[in-house]
């Protein structure tokens, strides 16, 4: 795997947009998160499409690819920090100069649409990319968890997940070692088959999905897709993340559901990664392991920045 370079006072951090526009109350949104970026010692860089809208619903496939490949071209800029989630990041896909993103690693983070960006560049590059805050999002949280996990990531290198008190809950015992990859759960899905798939073999697998946006019933969908197609055939571990439903219907259950007691790899499940206040940063291509055992159940057991 390529290892990104860590994050140091004073460098440049780049925003991009590769999924939904940044408009409304969304640039005033983004306009915070700078300042406190910036108040921390680093620089801000928008690209050159930021603020685009062209379609009326985001910026073009080719403008939002232009962005990532110029973000990775920069030799100045070390992070790239997606601004927002959406549902369309998918569309840079055919645009993207991975032999240039292979040539010139570096961080490049996002949550919720953003994870399958990312999926897909470490898939193609190899090099580890991250689930983590979006940067807008850093203004719009309640509390500041979400960026302290980027700061201990990137600029301390930590390997910690989360925090040290945080519970995990075991669905199912074991021992399992792999690749971390993953994300949402529709994006994740999404990446099966195809062209633009991710390999899962051996991998552990990591999945939340925003209940706001997908019922019960729609999970199950996603899920029996995954089944069927066999990947649940090929993972290592399984951890879940945050889902909340106003039925008060858990992912774990409906996952549960699909899995119906076939397989024998470790679950876990825990609330510090996904559609919410308390998103850990998570590396995609990055070996973790998990023991049920344990009072963390999984733990970072290489690392993910130089």
């Amino acid at each position: 795997m390529l290892i990104p370079q860590k994050l140091k006072k004073g460098d440049i951090i780049g925003v991009i947009a590769p999924s939904n526009p940044i408009i409304d109350e969304n640039i005033e949104e983004l306009e915070r998160a700078r300042k406190i970026v910036e108040d921390a010692g680093f620089k801000v860089k928008y690209s050159k499409n930021l603020f685009s809208n062209t379609n009326g619903y985001s910026a073009t496939s080719r403008e939002k690819a232009e962005d990532i490949n110029e973000m990775f071209r920069d030799k100045d800029v070390k992070m790239i920090w997606c601004a927002k989630g959406g549902q369309n990041s998918n569309s840079t896909f055919e645009y993207l100069d991975y032999e240039l993103i292979k040539s010139n690693p570096k961080i490049i983070c996002g949550y919720s649409d953003i994870t399958s960006l990312t999926n897909i560049i470490t898939a193609k590059t190899g090099l580890v990319t991250f689930s983590g805050t979006n940067f807008k999002t850093i203004a719009t949280d309640e509390t500041n968890y979400s960026y302290n996990e980027v700061m201990k990531r990137f600029v301390d290198g930590s390997l910690e997940l989360g925090l040290e008190e945080e519970k995990y809950e075991t669905l199912k015992e074991g021992v399992a070692e792999g690749q971390l990859i993953g994300g949402n759960l529709s994006l994740t899905r999404g990446l099966v088959s195809g062209k633009y798939s991710i390999d899962f073999t051996d991998k552990i697998l990591f999945l939340e999905e925003l209940g706001f946006e997908t019922m019960p019933s729609l999970a199950s969908n996603f899920l029996y897709y995954m089944k069927q197609n066999g990947v649940f055939d090929k993972i290592k571990g399984l951890w879940i993340g945050n889902y909340e439903h106003e039925s008060g219907i858990s992912l774990e259950k409906v996952i549960l559901d699909v899995l119906e007691g076939e397989y024998d790899f470790p679950i876990i499940k825990s609330n510090n990664f996904g559609h919410t206040e308390t998103k850990t940063v998570i590396p995609i291509g990055t070996k973790a392991r998990i023991d049920t055992k344990n009072a963390r159940k999984i733990e970072l057991i290489e690392k993910c920045v130089n």
